[in-house]
């Protein structure tokens, strides 16, 4: 079964469907994983309702991070800005399907961090938002 993931996570990683830049988001913001370098920045363009109907990504890092930002901005697509408030790692984790270890997590858990700075629109990223 971790074979299945793997590939998923390649295929995402090699072609991402939610790669670019929205020049007028709503929701913007970037950070990076000092441990490793990977840097993400992440734009959510909303309708009235706050319902996201648009979720990009760019930046440079690992298969994991940059395939967990595509998996993840993938699901964003349809939720409110509130939904992405309530998101937890587990979302992330559930969406790899693979063991991670502590310094993956790290990389793993990247666009969470930044998606959820976004979405509270913050001047800087902290690591409990991940919870």
């Amino acid at each position: 079964m971790d074979d299945l993931y793997r590939e998923n996570i390649l295929e995402h990683y090699k072609n991402p469907a939610n790669k670019g830049k929205i020049a007028d988001s709503d929701y913007s913001f970037e950070d990076e994983n000092p441990l490793c370098g990977d840097h993400l920045h992440i734009d959510l363009k909303t309708d009235e309702q706050g319902i996201i109907t648009e979720a990009k990504f760019d930046g440079h890092g690992c298969a994991i991070s940059m395939a967990s930002a595509d998996m993840l901005l993938e699901t964003l697509i349809g939720k409110s800005i509130e939904d992405v408030k309530q998101l937890g790692k587990q979302h992330v984790l559930d969406l790899l399907g693979i063991e991670l270890s502590p310094v993956r997590l790290k990389c793993a858990l990247l666009s969470l961090k930044v998606a959820k700075a976004a979405a509270y629109e913050m001047e800087e990223a902290q690591d409990d938002l991940m919870d």
